[in-house]
């Protein structure tokens, strides 16, 4: 045992386990977006497509929060812009919890999007900077190890805390964050690479403008995003699906719990599974996999069989996440890491806006079967074009590990 946790988490550096720890404890928090529909229909009794349309607008603000996340953390360094985002988001989250009017409740819920998904890329960025290549798939997977133990955890709570009380979701939220915040003030230095000179010009960075015409990184995105519609479903669609089966929202909690409770059981022997294969071949593998857990909700009924639904689509997110996180990674320039980590959060964000928007609206309007068959057979397109465009990437991975290599000597 001593042998395996020194093969998962021995040797990397202090500053990615401060990272570790801060996002740990804001997941642990991670409460008002997973029950965000809930709550709106429930307690504030808006219809689904009203509640569809703040979820989206949460997504629209986080389009905007990701983009300039990413340039900021690019022009402006990770630490500052980390900082700005984590405490405005810890401000609106309280403010949130006091809203009532429904334009009140969109207004805040866009700016919280903008300042909590604003950080991502800065995030992303800083663990690029600090971990070795070598090393990234191990990081990614203990991050998202991370992320899942606090969102296990943060379900169940939350189930319980909405029975007494939905301003207890705000306030613990706002409050973990809070705590996050102060750890990237304490412990995390900047790690934004320097300029390099030679012959006695500046090294060319290059702009947003660069990132947008890599058209083998805007395909990925592109493919991603069609996972990142499916699965940003639970958080949307799938509650309600479950409401209207007559379940209810700590139901909800326990059954989404089993998603972080397994990726916590077994995201850390992935990093081994899937060492030395071909990152095409997992992604497509993890997507189809996703899509055949979502497909099944179509004839789900009751708590244990959407477990069973959860258990499937997350044995593929645990392979595909490591290796989304990798596959950025190796596709950014040194300079450019914050834009690219930005346009690679804006797919999350604009999935986060039209997620719940086209689920509500298919939901509503075609019913159940549509809704699910449908997500099966994007995440099956999906799969397709990860084959396909995977030696491209692998090209240009290859280049990008090279001109890594040339700037390290350099500096």
């Amino acid at each position: 045992m001593s042998g395996w946790l020194r093969e998962a988490a021995g040797g990397l550096p202090r500053q990615f386990w401060f990272l570790w720890t801060g996002t740990l404890i804001n997941r642990l928090g991670s409460f008002v977006v997973l029950f965000l529909s809930i709550y709106l229909t429930g307690d504030r009794h808006f219809t689904q497509t009203q509640a569809g349309i703040v979820l989206g607008l949460y997504g629209a603000g986080g389009a905007i929060g990701t983009m300039t996340g990413g340039v900021l953390a690019d022009r402006w360094g990770r630490r500052p812009t980390m900082l700005t985002a984590q405490f405005g988001a810890a401000a609106l989250m309280l403010t949130l919890g006091f809203a009532h009017g429904y334009w009140q409740i969109a207004a805040v819920t866009f700016l919280l999007g903008m300042f909590a998904e604003g950080v991502r890329p800065a995030f992303s960025a800083m663990m690029v900077d600090v971990v070795p290549d070598h090393d990234r798939v191990r990081a990614y997977s203990l991050n998202y190890w991370a992320i899942n133990l606090g969102f296990a955890l943060a379900a169940v709570a939350a189930g319980l805390a909405s029975q007494v009380d939905y301003f207890l979701l705000f306030a613990v939220d706002a409050g973990t964050t809070l705590i996050t915040a102060i750890i990237t003030a304490i412990f995390l230095a900047e790690t934004r690479p320097a300029r390099v000179r030679t012959t006695g010009a500046a090294v060319p960075a290059g702009g947003m403008g660069t990132a947008l015409r890599d058209r083998i990184f805007l395909i990925y995105l592109l493919l991603n995003l069609a996972s990142v519609l499916v699965i940003l479903q639970h958080a949307s669609t799938l509650p309600l699906t479950m409401l209207d089966d007559g379940l209810s929202a700590a139901t909800y909690g326990l059954v989404i719990a089993v998603n972080g409770v397994l990726i916590v059981l077994g995201q850390l022997f992935v990093p081994k599974l899937i060492a030395g294969r071909d990152s095409a071949r997992v992604l497509a593998l993890g997507g189809l996999i996703i899509g055949i857990g979502f497909g099944l909700v179509a004839v789900a009924d009751t708590a244990w069989m959407f477990a069973l639904t959860v258990v499937i689509w997350t044995l593929g997110e645990m392979l595909q996440s490591p290796s989304n996180a990798a596959t950025v990674a190796a596709l950014s320039p040194p300079h450019l890491r914050g834009r690219y980590q930005g346009l690679n959060s804006l797919s999350w964000s604009i999935g986060t806006a039209l997620a719940p928007i086209l689920g509500g609206l298919i939901l509503q309007t075609g019913g159940d079967a549509v809704l699910w068959v449908g997500c099966f057979g994007l995440c099956a397109i999906a799969a397709v074009g990860q084959l396909l465009s995977g030696p491209a990437r692998a090209r240009r991975a290859a280049l990008r590990r090279t001109e890594e290599l040339a700037l390290a000597v350099r500096s």
